[in-house]
């Protein structure tokens, strides 16, 4: 997957000066080789200097993981630490960082093998408050070699959402279509998160758009379009030299525009004009590109955009972007759900958009017509969505929004698409949340989020979760699908 930055984290072991530092260092060791034996042993560093008692030990482990290329630190203590200086590498470094302790090994060992690390996390946590330093620490942050190890892997998604936002540039197309204003929201929450934004007007991009007319590179994008497509190109075949050449349009406009960051996301115009000067839709070439870790958001959509990058981010795979569309009609939830899988009708509903789902998550993908936009168009003019049931599996649905008061607000919920056949047209799926009714009403509405809701194909609560924690977004400001019996704050007690 490209435009996702690479993360190397560096492990520095800490000790306090009255124990003994082979304690930790030993500790360090094993926990690098328990690593290694598990995951890429190239996503780590080892810090060969052990932080005692000394600001200047801190500042030559700070410059040793900055000289090795490490964007991201694991503090390590390998025994009780020191909290200054270990708190202060952590403000110093300048990535996202974590930190784990190191658990008691034996109980045959526990007079000068003892390291009281547990202790020691707590006095680091509250010297991390002192000097607002933001630290990942996980749920359960003490364990042996191997279970901080799993620690700081489940770390690495965190980093590489992190690290990827700081290194972004968000490109828009655009103003919002009209009527579409729950897409509009304010951008100064971009900025606080660390994201680049450059506005265009859909004027540039028709310009762009024609200054490639001709372009030698044009047959060799469409000819792979139809190898994508196979059967699925139809009749529509020979308007792929046209997607070739907005695909282009886009990449080179990528390139051209990053400027100082190393990755790029587009929310791009669709509607209403657009189709009327580059007679088709770009559907399609963003199902494309959202298939190489490059989203582009419908209808402009900026927090739309952000929210499937960072989905891409942590599962390294294609995300989508829906609408939270329409409810399933009673007698298909009857013959097609009851009974058959564990769910309400309420918690069940159906996310649609035109086309811009990667083909590798739509069963049968064919590229086809736009409907809606064909009632009011000549049908020629809405070429170019991606059609097909959505495949059935794990989801995690999901959005970050910056809200009309500038506060940033986010919900996330697990849940799957079932094999159930929608009967319907554009990229669509039926899905099914637990409790979707209750979480519809009061985190989706009460909340004011908008209609778009960003897709993975997983499951990736608890990794997103401490995503959006990490990025400052505070706790009651995440909404979830709370289980029946768990009261929403604004639900009547009586209902």
């Amino acid at each position: 997957m490209e435009n996702i930055s690479k993360v190397r984290i560096g492990i520095v072991a800490v000790s306090r000066d009255c124990f003994p530092a082979s304690l930790a260092v030993g500790r360090r060791e094993a926990l690098v080789r328990a690593y290694q034996q598990a995951y890429d042993a190239n996503e780590i560093y080892e810090c060969p200097i052990c932080i005692i008692e000394s600001e200047t030990d801190m500042l030559k482990a700070l410059d040793d993981i900055n000289a090795h290329g490490c964007n991201a630190l694991c503090v390590y203590l390998g025994n009780f630490g020191p909290e200054i200086s270990e708190t202060m590498l952590a403000k110093y470094f300048d990535g996202p960082k974590m930190f784990c302790a190191a658990a008691e090994e034996s109980q045959s060992d526990l007079i000068d093998g003892r390291g009281d690390a547990y202790c020691g996390m707590l006095n680091a946590s509250y010297n991390l408050a002192l000097r607002s330093v933001k630290a990942y620490i996980p749920d359960y942050p003490v364990g042996d070699a191997a279970e901080c190890a799993q620690m700081i892997h489940e770390f690495l998604p965190v980093a590489r959402a992190v690290i990827s936002l700081h290194e972004l540039k968000l490109i828009s197309f655009g103003p919002r279509p009209m009527n579409f204003l729950a897409c509009n929201a304010p951008i100064r929450k971009l900025y606080d998160l660390g994201v680049e934004v450059e506005e265009n007007s859909e004027l540039d991009l028709f310009e762009a758009y024609h200054k490639h007319d001709g372009d030698k590179r044009i047959a060799e994008v469409a000819e792979d379009m139809k190898k994508e497509l196979g059967d699925g190109a139809g009749n529509n075949a020979g308007m792929l030299p046209k997607l070739a050449q907005y695909e282009i349009t886009l990449l080179d406009w990528i390139e051209e525009h990053k400027g100082s960051r190393k990755n790029a996301v587009i929310a791009g115009k669709c509607w209403p004009a657009f189709q009327t000067q580059f007679h088709f839709v770009p559907c399609y070439v963003n199902s494309r590109l959202a298939g190489r870790g490059i989203p582009v958001s419908c209808e402009v959509d900026i927090y739309g955009a952000l929210s499937e990058y960072i989905g891409t981010c942590i599962s390294e795979d294609a995300v989508t972007l829906l609408d939270i569309n329409n409810s399933v009609p009673k007698d298909m939830y009857q013959e097609s759900i009851s009974g058959k899988f564990p769910y309400k009708q309420t918690d069940t509903f159906m996310g649609f958009h035109c086309g811009n789902t990667c083909s590798t998550r739509i069963c049968h993908p064919h590229l086809n017509f736009q409907r809606i936009m064909s009632r009011t168009l000549p049908r020629e003019y809405t070429d170019g969505t991606l059609e097909g049931d959505i495949q059935p599996g794990d989801i995690t649905f999901y959005r970050l929004q910056s809200t009309s008061d500038n506060i940033l607000r986010a919900y996330v919920a697990e849940g799957e698409v079932l094999p159930v056949a929608t009967k319907s047209f554009g990229s669509i799926g039926v899905f099914a949340i637990p409790e979707m009714g209750r979480f519809y009403r009061h985190v989706l509405i009460e909340k004011n989020f908008p209609h778009h809701g960003a897709v993975m194909f997983g499951h990736y609560g608890k990794t997103l979760y401490r995503v959006l924690q990490y990025l400052g977004v505070e706790n009651e400001e995440i909404g979830f699908n709370q289980p029946a019996g768990m009261r929403y704050p604004g639900e009547n007690p009586f209902a």
